[in-house]
């Protein structure tokens, strides 16, 4: 489990909102996304963004004729190929984005899990090769930069205890960063959040649980790639993470709502939290 080094573990702090921008989305995100999160910083919230960037790191790899293969959806990660994840992701991607906050008029600063030992991480298996798993989460750097205006982008790349490059999933990053702050994650896909057809309209699901989205998966409700972001999501809620938001970045001022508790995407809670008014 992972913990945070500065924060008592019972608190939910309602400041820090985590999210998190997987790699198909990245270069569909609408100009208002990034004046969301000015706007956050402005009104006193804390947003943390974690990014992917599968399709940039393929893309990458192809023009370098190395072959890439995944296991799950998570990506093989050689040591041939590790330099080059490292460099796509920390390098073009995360400045790509702080170029985007900052063109907003917020300040941001790119870091990965490999900054001020933020994530320490061991080797999943030999099998993955260079991939990683997130042990613990050092919250420090995270929480000075946030209180001293800036906006902290952080790609999953770690190291492990030999100081050699690791690739990290970014939900699993994610997950990790929002546990140690007992912050809630919001999931910025192409999606307007799990949703069931009915007449050609699409119905929104508001609010699921683990025993609805089961359910769902039963039916053929979710099907496809959603089920693992919903299963992802499930495996992210504890007792410091209370809620996880799937919404489409695209969407005008979705941030903005999920923060203010107003109707967008999907929450995804604990049971105990379903009654909670939102």
């Amino acid at each position: 489990m992972t913990m945070s080094e500065s924060m008592p573990p019972t608190e939910h702090n309602h400041k820090y909102f985590v999210i998190k921008c997987g790699g198909s989305i990245l270069n569909q995100l609408p100009d208002s996304f990034f004046f969301d999160l000015l706007t956050m910083k402005q009104q006193g919230y804390h947003p943390v963004l974690v990014h992917g960037g599968g399709p940039e790191i393929s893309g990458m790899l192809d023009k370098l004729s190395i072959q890439t293969t995944f296991v799950d959806g998570l990506r093989i990660t050689t040591d041939e190929m590790v330099d080059t994840v490292e460099m796509v992701l920390s390098g073009k991607v995360n400045k790509h984005l702080v170029r985007k906050i900052q063109r907003a008029g917020a300040k941001a600063v790119g870091i990965s899990g490999v900054d001020g030992k933020l994530f320490t991480c061991k080797q999943s298996s030999e099998s993955l090769g260079r991939v990683g798993e997130v042990l613990q989460v050092d919250s420090t750097l995270i929480e000075q930069l946030s209180h001293a205006g800036y906006i902290p982008i952080i790609s999953p790349i770690s190291m492990d205890e030999s100081f050699e490059p690791l690739n990290i999933n970014g939900d699993e990053a994610a997950s990790a960063v929002a546990q140690a702050l007992h912050a809630d994650i919001c999931l910025v896909s192409d999606t307007p959040g799990v949703y069931e057809a009915i007449n050609g309209q699409k119905v929104i699901f508001s609010m699921l649980d683990e025993q609805k989205i089961t359910s769902l998966i039963e039916k053929g409700t979710i099907i496809g790639g959603m089920i693992p972001k919903v299963k992802g999501a499930i495996a992210a809620l504890s007792d410091k993470v209370s809620s996880v938001i799937i919404l489409d970045g695209r969407e005008e001022n979705a941030l903005l709502k999920a923060i203010a508790h107003e109707p967008v995407g999907t929450r995804i809670v604990r049971k105990e939290f379903e009654n909670v008014t939102y």
